[in-house]
């Protein structure tokens, strides 16, 4: 099969596309021949291999799993022994271990069935991005109709599903992103939508609910546009520190919380099948829509890897093993 590997750390010219053996699924898993696969800012880590606080559980000097990848949309061609919640011929959507390939084994724990009408590419951009945008709105902010909500990040993968989560449940949306962005976070369901290279993040009435996706703005900041008892979600972001980078930060953050009359949470996005069938039938309700900036081949990942280096992505990337785009 083809896939995408890399023999050590280090930025998109890392990237080589090679011939591999198919794998095969253990008597828990199954085999996917893989339709697409999305990017996400897990993985650009998982390549660099920073911070280096993550490097014990995946490698010390090279990446543990050589194919990169986690986000996938497929169809179960074979099953482990102990599979029975699946079956051959099923289309799925979730996590799987190294999905920039033609082949990838996946634990049916962390797949569930393809939305319906949904095309493959946008199907593998659900995952990482689309679970913890529902994560955090709904099971750490707990978003309710009125509320006033300001999302950074808001142009971005996890951004992009929030804003359209936030203002389904009926939430006065706030975005944070760039200028160029703001027509697009606009369409996605923003009442406003701030330039944060204009200056610091202002408002003229406090917010109930911050979620944090940049991480571009302190916590002090933060806190000032919050109301007394509003909650701020620390989703993500980035800092220049290559041992904990942005989680520093974060845990700081929640160690505050408690002394404080504001609650600030994090939040890390889970893989259980579950919490994908929920996000599913959010999309077969048309309460959201992943958000696709474009797909390339396979053959391209360290093009599609530069670009989401560069952050000018509205919204999600994705590969596809379609060979008609090589």
């Amino acid at each position: 099969m083809k896939a995408i590997t890399q023999d050590s750390y280090g930025g998109p010219e890392q990237l080589r596309l090679v011939q591999r053996a198919v794998p095969q699924p253990a008597d828990d898993e199954v085999l996917l021949k893989v339709a697409a696969a999305g990017l996400d800012r897990g993985t650009w880590h998982l390549m660099h291999g920073l911070p280096y606080i993550i490097r014990p559980a995946f490698g010390l000097r090279a990446p543990r799993q050589p194919i990169p990848g986690l986000d996938v949309a497929g169809t179960v061609v074979a099953m482990g022994a102990d599979v029975t919640n699946l079956a051959v011929g099923d289309s799925v959507f979730g996590f799987a271990k190294g999905s920039f390939a033609e082949y990838a084994v996946a634990d049916p724990s962390k797949l569930a069935p393809m939305p319906s009408g949904l095309e493959p590419a946008a199907a593998a951009a659900l995952g990482v991005s689309g679970l913890t945008a529902l994560g955090a709105v709904y099971d750490r902010a707990h978003v309710k109709a009125g509320q006033r909500v300001l999302i950074t990040g808001a142009s971005g993968g996890v951004g992009s599903y929030a804003v359209q989560l936030a203002a389904d449940l009926g939430a006065e949306v706030t975005g944070v992103c760039s200028a160029s962005k703001a027509e697009f976070v606009r369409s996605l369901g923003a009442a406003r939508v701030l330039d944060y290279t204009a200056g610091p993040i202002s408002a003229e009435q406090p917010f109930d609910v911050i979620m944090d996706i940049a991480g571009l703005t302190s916590v002090r900041q933060l806190r000032a546009l919050l109301t007394e008892t509003g909650t701020i979600v620390m989703v993500g972001g980035e800092g220049d520190n290559r041992w904990t980078s942005g989680f520093g930060r974060t845990v700081r953050a929640a160690v505050l919380s408690p002394f404080i009359k504001q609650k600030i949470t994090m939040f890390l996005s889970s893989e259980r099948s579950e919490d994908l069938v929920r996000l599913a039938e959010l999309v077969e309700r048309g309460a959201v829509t992943p958000q696709l900036d474009r797909v390339l081949p396979l053959a391209e990942a360290a093009t599609a890897m530069e670009l989401l280096e560069q952050g000018h992505i509205r919204g999600k990337i994705a590969l596809t093993t379609d060979t008609s785009l090589d």
